[in-house]
């Protein structure tokens, strides 16, 4: 039995690592501040003498003895990142520094949830782990956009001088159950506006691709990079290179919930990306992983969660 610390515990992500680490004989320590993370989200683990519980702010440093860490605290939607952009930057920077303060302390392997983000309004496609990004660093993104970047430096940099076992895992676009119904990402948004009879609202003509992964495909990702010899320490992308535009989406959402709604269209935001698109050869090489779960599969268990939780 591993002893496993998971930064954003009570998130969307969080939530479903803490329950796959529990099932496989781990004790799991999670900390949250609740800014999006719910305690509705792992509830069920508390029962379990094996799942502790903790409110906090990783800007603030934290003591444990642990196995390992999984450093997922970070809000990861626009709406929320942006809601405090000072708060969202010191949450990655700090938050690495921290955890990284603590694993170095103990001698725990870290992995770092990194995104697809840093690698910003991309001019390569699809997006390998070699490509450097196009980031606009004073942009309204640039929080979440430049804190993780940070927290990539800050990773290496603890690897190179203090010898800190690290693994990092840039996360796309990913969906599933226990979304935060506003969190304005694309899927909730759409799945949200079709089960309430609303206007579907697509930002910019629909023509814009996104790749999206069911959550269980990249929590296998991640388990599998920590997993993994420690002298692989990534970044690795995790993330499904099966593109589909805005709009495709917006008609197989329709078609699963059977809603009437109609489709409204508006500015795209500033600095958002066009195309997205990971290039998952590394993972397939190193970690034996792809996603393996079919966009309309997720689509319908993502439905019948929010069909159960929204006032319709």
């Amino acid at each position: 039995m591993k002893k496993i610390l998971v930064t954003g515990g009570a998130g969307f992500i969080g939530s479903h690592l803490c329950e796959r680490l529990l099932s496989e004989g781990n004790e799991i320590i999670c900390i949250d501040n609740f800014f999006t993370g719910a305690k509705s989200n792992i509830t069920h683990l508390m029962g379990s003498p094996y799942f502790e519980l903790v409110r906090h702010d990783v800007t603030m440093p934290f003591f444990a003895e642990v196995d390992e860490i999984y450093n997922l605290a970070c809000p990861a939607s626009p709406v929320h990142y942006q809601h405090n952009p000072i708060k969202t930057v010191k949450t990655s920077v700090m938050g690495a520094i921290n955890m990284l303060g603590l694993a170095k302390r103990v001698g725990a392997k870290i992995l770092q949830a990194s995104t697809s983000e840093v690698y910003g309004d991309p001019n390569v496609h699809p997006q390998p782990e070699t490509y450097w990004g196009n980031v606009n660093p004073i942009g309204a993104r640039a929080c979440y956009d430049e804190g993780k970047r940070c927290a990539e430096t800050l990773f290496t940099d603890y690897q190179l001088q203090n010898k800190v076992k690290i693994k990092i895992a840039r996360i796309f676009n990913t969906y599933g159950p226990r979304m935060h119904e506003n969190d304005g990402r694309v899927v909730s948004n759409f799945i949200v506006q079709a089960l309430k009879g609303k206007d579907i609202s697509i930002f910019g003509d629909g023509s814009h691709t996104r790749s999206f992964q069911y959550v269980d495909d990249l929590v296998e990702g991640l388990i599998l990079l920590m997993k993994a010899p420690d002298d692989f320490t990534g970044p690795v992308n995790i993330g499904n290179p099966e593109e589909i535009s805005i709009n495709d989406l917006a008609q197989l959402i329709l078609k699963l919930t059977g809603s009437k709604s109609s489709i409204k269209y508006g500015p795209l935001p500033d600095n958002d990306p066009t195309r997205r698109k990971p290039d998952i050869q590394l993972a397939k090489e190193k970690l034996g992983w792809q996603p393996t779960i079919p966009l309309e599969t997720g689509l319908k268990n993502t439905i019948d969660y929010f069909s159960k939780i929204i006032q319709i």
